[in-house]
């Protein structure tokens, strides 16, 4: 058993996302896609800074976090935000700051 076993589901899968969001060009990817009204069809290195193997690898990790998807159409990609994983980001990773809001505001009575 893995010790990550040990943690709430909705720890783990947040853990993992969060893990995914832990690089700038990640997130520079994220707000690349989340400002297209469609899905982005071609090479994302055009508009990121980076080598298309490093872009690529970066890409993998999004996909599997669930934050991002892609289809192939002939010799291209077209790249979306997966809207399941944002909503999941957005709804577990809320719940967290909340509990951390509350938690920070119990502990400033005693600061």
């Amino acid at each position: 058993m893995a010790k990550t076993d040990l943690f709430e589901k909705d720890l783990q899968e947040l853990a993992q996302i969060y893990k995914a969001l832990g690089h700038p060009a990640r997130l520079q990817i994220l707000k690349f896609l989340g400002s297209r009204d469609t899905c982005f069809s071609g090479d994302i290195t055009e508009v990121i800074p980076l080598g298309r193997t490093t872009v690529n690898q970066h890409i993998a990790e999004l996909k599997k976090a669930g934050l991002i998807k892609g289809t192939i159409q002939g010799t291209k990609t077209n790249y979306c935000l997966d809207p399941i994983g944002i909503d999941t980001l957005n709804k577990i990773g809320l719940e967290f700051c909340n509990e951390l809001m509350c938690a920070d505001s119990c502990n400033k009575k005693e600061c």
